[in-house]
Parts: structure tokens; sequence; C-alpha cells
């Protein structure tokens, strides 16, 4: 019998990462289960002073994280569900992986931009990594995908 007590949850604030909350709150609500809200702050390397950029300071990178991560769950979307939120600084797959084993989590659930073949083979992909190397079943959500279609405002008229 598959039994789940905590679920992570990465995201970073996209479209697929929305579609993948709102399956994780599903299964953390039908297990009964804590989901881990996780954020991954990656360090800005290109944005730093040596290549003639502005690098935010930690503690404004922390105090969005912090901020965006207690906002992007709807009060009436959490009911039922505890929610622990955390960031943490470092690489996406690796920070996800250690919070993965940190916290015992018994599922993984993310978003994968589905970018193809050769931005995939340029820029790497965290959902990739995380499912190759991650301690428990991960399931990988796409936009639109798996019959799952975000809500619409009703139109003018409609009930």
């Amino acid at each position: 019998m598959i039994d789940l007590h905590d679920i992570l949850c990465p995201t970073d604030f996209s479209e697929p990462s929305r579609v993948a909350t709102a399956y994780a709150l599903e299964f953390a609500r039908t297990f009964d289960a804590r989901l881990h809200l996780l954020y991954v702050i990656e360090d800005p390397l290109l944005y730093s002073p040596m290549f003639g950029g502005y690098a935010p300071k930690a503690e404004d990178l922390e105090a969005y994280a912090k901020t965006a991560l207690e906002n992007w769950i709807l009060s009436e979307d959490a009911v039922g569900v505890e929610i622990d939120f955390r960031f943490v600084h470092g690489r996406a797959y690796t920070g996800i992986l250690h919070q993965a084993a940190e916290n015992g989590v018994d599922l993984i659930v993310m978003g994968t931009h589905g970018r193809g073949f050769l931005p995939h083979l340029l820029l790497g992909s965290v959902a990739e990594r995380v499912v190759r190397h991650a301690p428990c079943p991960v399931l990988t959500v796409r936009p639109g995908g798996f019959g799952y279609e975000p809500l619409q405002p009703a139109a003018e008229g409609e009930a």
C-alpha cells in the first residue's frame, strides 16, 4: 500500500510549478501528508559586479523567496494541508535532493518546462537530474498535461 507522509514540491514560480503545486496539494490532502514547498535561491553569478551587473544582496533574495513562497498557495487551496515553507541557497537540483533526503520525503512533485532537445542539451534539466538521483519517487508535471486544466475565470453572464 502506498503511504505518503511527506511530499516535497520545489517551485521556481513558473506555470509548470503552479500545475505541480496543484498536484502536490491534492496528494497531500488525499494522504494526509505534510507538504514541503521549496524554493532554491541560485546565487546570480552572471549578475555580479565583476561582470558589470547588479548583484542582489542575499537578504533581498531571501525576502523575495519568503514572500513569494507564503503567497504561492491561496489559503482556500491549503485547507486541510500542513505546509512547510522553505528556501535554501545553492544549485536547484542539489538543493532539492538535499531537502528530500533531510526531510525523508516519500514523493517529489515538480514541474518541468519540457524545453526540447537543444535547450535541454545546453542548459540541462533540473527535473531530469532529480529523477536520476532522488531517494524517492518523482512525479514530473507539464502545464496542460495529464488532464489538468488551470481554472479559467467565468465569462460574464455565465454561472
